[in-house]
Order: C-alpha cells, then sequence, then structure tokens
C-alpha cells in the first residue's frame, strides 16, 4: 500500500511539474520580447566584426529551430578576437538582437565591437578600465557589444530597454550599445 501511494505521489508530482513548465513555457511565447519573433518562419542577422574585418549575414533560426551549423559560425564569429577562443553565445543574445531589430524596424548590420571574451581578455580588460566586470557577462556568451548600421544610438538604446529582455548598456561616447541577458537593467 505504502508503495502505491509513494508511486501516485511520484506521478502526480511529475504530472504537476510538466504542467509548470508547461505554463513557462507558454509565458515565454507570450512574453514581449518573443512576440515580435513569431510572426516569422526564420530569423536572420547580419553582422560586420569591427577588429577581424569578417562580415556574416546567417539564418541561425527557421522553422520553429535553431539552426546548428549556423549557430557554430556565429559562435566563431563572435569568439575572442584577441586569443582566438570560441564559446557558445547565448541563443537568448540573438532572439533578444533579432527582436531588437524588429523593434527599431530595420534589418541592417550589427556592427560588433565585443562579443565572447575569454576570462584571460576580461581580466586583462579589467585591469586597464575600471568599467569591466569581474563577473562578466561576455564571459558566459551572454553579452555583445554592438551599435546597428543606420540607427542612431539613443533610438537603439531606448527600444533595447522597452524590451525588458536584460541589461543595457548605453556608452555614446565610444558609440556601442551593451547588451546581455542578465537582469532588465539600464546603465
Amino acid at each position: 500500500m505504502a508503495i502505491s501511494q509513494s508511486s501516485q505521489l511520484t506521478r502526480l508530482s511529475r504530472r504537476a511539474f510538466l504542467g509548470g513548465c508547461l505554463s513557462v513555457g507558454g509565458m515565454l511565447v507570450t512574453s514581449p520580447l518573443m512576440a515580435g519573433l513569431v510572426r516569422d518562419n526564420q530569423r536572420t542577422l547580419s553582422f560586420r566584426h569591427t577588429h577581424t574585418g569578417e562580415k556574416q549575414k546567417i539564418t541561425y533560426w527557421r522553422d520553429g529551430h535553431y539552426l546548428s551549423q549556423e549557430l557554430q559560425r556565429l559562435n566563431h564569429l563572435l569568439r575572442d578576437h584577441r586569443t582566438g577562443e570560441v564559446a557558445t553565445m547565448d541563443t537568448g543574445l540573438l532572439d533578444l538582437l533579432y527582436a531588437l531589430q524588429l523593434k527599431v524596424d530595420m534589418r541592417g548590420e550589427y556592427e560588433i565591437i565585443s562579443a565572447y571574451r575569454s576570462p584571460k581578455t576580461n581580466q586583462m580588460l579589467r585591469s586597464k578600465s575600471n568599467g569591466v566586470a569581474k563577473k562578466s557577462f561576455h564571459m558566459q556568451g551572454k553579452a555583445i557589444d554592438v551599435r546597428l548600421c543606420d540607427c542612431d544610438l539613443k533610438h537603439l538604446r531606448d527600444s533595447a530597454v522597452a524590451l525588458k529582455a536584460g541589461g543595457v548598456g548605453f556608452y555614446p561616447k565610444s558609440g556601442f550599445l551593451h547588451l546581455d541577458t542578465g537582469r532588465v537593467r539600464r546603465w
């Protein structure tokens, strides 16, 4: 009898867990960020890396699926340009960039200032500037510093803040925007 009650509780717990997962999944689809993404059957981003000169236009998502080979190409493009180290970039960050394009109604080329940073590169940058976080999201593949061609930087910042999808740092003197998939905040 104790075994059957235990099994029944386990089944109920699994059902509750799965139901909760479905609820969370539903919230993600209806979030302001995802609402803008749902209308397209593919997501394409164009980049030019300001340090390496590399250019790529990559469709990284199609018909409800991330495309593994295209994500690998993006990971390589967004590598630490100082060390050559490649990391897996957060697909949420790519979706954030895509949603931002939709928000500003421009599908131009993102100029990459910095994306993935190795711990070694991050430490070197910290030694030269107090504006570099010790536990930077760049080291986790969850941050990027960019500008969008032909888009006013203030407009890009305001649009990113309106998405409420992560951190937004505004660096007008250096001419770029920091975006990350951490908690919602701005500076």
